[in-house]
């Protein structure tokens, strides 16, 4: 089968598409035809080497944890799935970058028939760590939530479960994405210098009442000057939210089957939307993290092998 591989650490002409053999199955796995794959910013630091110290990469490599397909084989003990099953889920082997991976059956869901192969590859990482991030500030009607990165393919799915609780999200992007955060709901508010400032006016001058970073920085500090309990801010900078007290919930705490298959249903029935700014062919596994890495596309970017 053809996969994703990289060598050693660098920059994404470390990737390469190559030949590679299918390993065998235990008895309680599935192998699955990828239809869809999402790529996510996480994956593109472990292929620079910044997150060695704690995930450090064995090489050669294999890439990608999002999936979705449909199952071409399974296990001895398998029960829950039959070749022709259309499924989503996930691989904790980083191996969904490929024409086919084999992953246990239980980190698989069914496909809703409504849900596009492009969503349903995208969702995994994105939408288990959106919702793990928003339950872990649990906001409720009325309040007021602050997201940074909000157009990215983790905030651009938080903005609007942030909304379906009834609370306000308040939304830190680029202004090119403006137009598609107010139709969901939120209010915007524009990156860069000064952000501080246009999110007190955009808040009403009262503290908001939580915050879901999604982008590092000095965003931690930003909202605890703006007065938001530590307890209620929710950051992917682990360093920060070590040093303040701040949580960090993120796609480990929302990894279950039950958050995907919901996510996917709200997917499917229009609930909730997520945006895909582009496809591309395993072969142009390059191009896409280019455009991940320095385009700031709206949403996500998914592989189509």
């Amino acid at each position: 089968m053809r996969a994703v591989r990289f060598h050693h650490y660098g920059d994404v002409d470390v990737l390469d598409v190559e030949d590679v053999e299918p390993r065998a199955l235990g008895p309680q796995e599935v192998r699955v035809e990828v239809r869809a794959a999402g790529i996510n910013p996480g994956e593109a630091k472990i292929r620079t080497g910044a997150l060695h110290a704690f995930l450090p990469a064995t090489f050669p490599s294999g890439q990608g944890s999002d999936l979705a397909g449909t199952v071409v084989e399974t296990g001895t003990d398998v029960t829950r799935w039959q070749p022709g099953d259309h499924v989503l889920g996930w691989s904790w082997e980083r191996s969904s970058h490929a024409e086919y991976v084999a992953v246990p059956e239980g980190q698989l869901v069914a496909k809703p028939a409504d849900l596009s192969w492009q969503v349903a590859g995208a969702l995994y990482v994105s939408g288990c760590t959106a919702h793990a991030a928003v339950a872990a500030v649990a906001p409720g009607p009325g309040e007021t939530v602050v997201i940074t990165a909000a157009s990215g393919g983790v905030g651009s799915i938080a903005v609007q479960l942030v909304r379906r609780t009834g609370a306000r999200p308040v939304a830190v992007a680029s202004p090119r994405h403006q137009e598609w955060l107010e139709a969901r709901g939120a209010t915007f508010v524009s990156y860069g210098e000064g952000v501080e400032g246009r999110i007190e006016e955009a808040v009403g001058g009262t503290a908001p009442e939580a915050f879901l970073d999604f982008y590092g920085g000095d965003y931690v500090r930003l909202a605890l000057d703006l007065g938001v309990a530590p307890a209620r801010i929710n950051t992917i900078d682990y360093a920060a939210a070590e040093a303040h007290g701040t949580r960090s919930d993120a796609s480990t705490e929302g990894t279950r089957p039950e958050v995907l298959a919901e996510l996917a249903l709200l997917a499917a029935t229009g609930a909730i939307e997520v945006p895909v700014s582009a496809v591309h062919p395993l072969e142009d596994v390059r191009q896409a993290f280019q455009q991940l890495e320095h385009g700031h596309p709206l949403g996500k970017i998914v592989l189509a092998p």
